[in-house]
This record gives C-alpha cells, structure tokens and sequence, in this order.
C-alpha cells in the first residue's frame, strides 16, 4: 500500500543538450512520462514536476541538483525519484516504472 506519493522531479533545460541530439526536449519527456505514469498508475497519486536545471525554483534541493547536474555535464533530462537518479538523456520507462514499484505503485 501506498505510504504517500512519490514526487519524480525532471530536470531539464529549454535548449536540448548538445549529447542528446534527435531527441526530444526535456519538456516533451516531462510531458510524456507524465502521460505513461497516469496511464499505468490509474488512481495512485504521484507528483511529477520540471525543474529548468538554469532557472531552478526557490527550493535548495533542486538547486543544488540542478547545479550537480550542469557542474557534471549530467544528460539531461535528468530524472530523479526520491534522491536517485532513474534517467538521464534519454529515459525509459521501465526503469521509472520498476523505481515507482519499489514505493509500491501497482
């Protein structure tokens, strides 16, 4: 059973970057991970944010990460659940489902 929603924070930027060509932008996987996990998790609240990695909420976690992300040339989008890392550049899905999993979404 569910103890609270897991939060899955995207890090991303507007330009796409410069490893990740032919990709999509980190919006449109924010966007399309967001789609995939309302699909497979029906009725199990989760909360799933975008955080710009140059333009990071007042917030020192994301900052900090966002900061990590830039300093260690990370691909991004960067996906993180709980404190680690489940993507980067180009993320799948199954890895994101198995993490959420492990919370105990079915």
């Amino acid at each position: 059973m569910l103890q609270n929603p897991v939060e899955i924070i995207i890090f991303g930027a507007e330009q796409v970057c410069a490893s990740c060509v032919n990709l999509p932008s980190a919006k449109d996987t924010y966007e399309w991970i967001e789609a995939a996990l309302k699909r497979k998790f029906k009725e199990q609240p989760f909360l799933i944010s975008y955080v710009d990695i140059y333009q990071p909420p007042m917030n020192k976690e994301k900052q900090e990460f966002a900061t990590r992300i830039i300093e260690e040339n990370l691909f991004y989008p960067v996906v993180v659940i709980g404190n680690k890392i489940v993507g980067e550049g180009n993320p799948k899905l199954k890895v994101i489902y198995a993490e959420m999993e492990k919370y105990g979404y079915q």
